[in-house]
């Protein structure tokens, strides 16, 4: 994981004009026809796909379906066979040196010295990112704290248990402050307080300016973290968009009738109001039945289901 702690910051535009196409930023990633295959089995077939600057962007997709592959090149891990992919505005094949010195990669697995302890893992990251031996003293202990490591930072990381080495792994990530952030999996094996803990530090840090880049199993880590979601299936980008906005494309509120036992009785489309609920209720008095009526809203497990299922596509 490398970084690189200098920002560079877009031109001011005269204020009462707009921006000339020069001045606007760069995406912090943009992707053209990008292209991978293992053998006979092609994994990326031609993704496209912009993040802007600043933004947190989740990528979803079934096991298989090319996430990591997609990190992997995106952080200089691997070429593509065709197309291209540019990082904080360089081209990640051409300019991977320029790539590598403005990002930081956690992968799924804790990439962690076990003979070192907690503290000389992220002190020395951070003389290996140009940090003073103090500077890197002091960011370290705050990291330790921060990712609720503090009694351990002084243990052997062989020690630690899995949950443990996967918090040092992200912490590592946030030694020095990269332009953009990629997370692959990251709260995979973490309590549902570290989880929560983590989606505050990356709030904070696309808050600061640093473009994040996660992947994640958790649609509901992507629910109330990212500010736009994409959806990968079949080697591309099959859906892309707010939470709320992918929700839409599925279909919209429902009143759902259940009987006393569970079975759903019956669905009808409604926009929220109150005469909808009415009519429900009439309908289960008419039918006799003793039941429920509830008000359903798309999810992202159905987002998932409708966008990556073979039989919808």
């Amino acid at each position: 994981m490398t970084a690189n702690p200098t920002r560079r910051s877009a031109p001011t535009p005269t204020r009462g004009s707009p921006p000339r196409a020069a001045e606007l930023p760069s995406p912090a990633i943009e992707v053209r026809d990008l292209r991978k295959s293992f053998g006979q089995q092609t994994i990326l077939a031609g993704l496209d796909l912009t993040v802007r600057r600043g933004e947190i962007l989740a990528l979803l997709g079934p096991n298989g379906a090319g996430k990591t592959t997609t990190i992997n090149i995106l952080s200089t891990l691997l070429r593509p066979d065709a197309g291209s992919a540019r990082v904080a505005g360089f081209d990640t094949v051409a300019d991977a040196e320029q790539v590598k010195r403005r990002i930081s990669l956690t992968g799924q697995s804790a990439a962690v010295d076990e003979v070192l302890t907690g503290t000389e893992n992220l002190v020395l990251l951070g003389r290996l990112s140009g940090l003073s031996a103090r500077t890197a003293r002091i960011r370290s202990a705050a990291l330790l704290e921060r990712f609720d490591l503090g009694r351990a930072g002084a243990k052997r990381v062989a020690t630690y248990s899995g949950g443990m080495r996967r918090r040092l792994d992200l912490a590592m990530s946030f030694v020095v402050t990269p332009e953009v952030l990629f997370l692959d999996e990251p709260t995979t094996g973490l309590d549902t307080r570290s989880r929560r803990d983590l989606w505050d530090v990356i709030r904070s840090l696309a808050d600061a300016g640093t473009t994040v880049f996660l992947t994640t199993q958790y649609l509901e880590e992507a629910d109330q973290l990212a500010d736009r979601i994409a959806v990968l299936n079949d080697g591309h980008v099959v859906a892309s968009g707010t939470a709320t906005q992918l929700k839409t494309q599925v279909g919209g509120d429902t009143v759902e009738l259940h009987d006393r036992h569970g079975s759903l009785l019956r669905e009808l489309p409604t926009d929220g109001s109150v005469s909808d609920l009415r009519r429900a209720l009439d309908l289960l008095d008419e039918s006799g039945a003793e039941g429920v009526v509830s008000l359903r809203r798309p999810t992202l497990d159905d987002v998932f289901f409708a966008l990556t299922t073979k039989e919808t596509r």
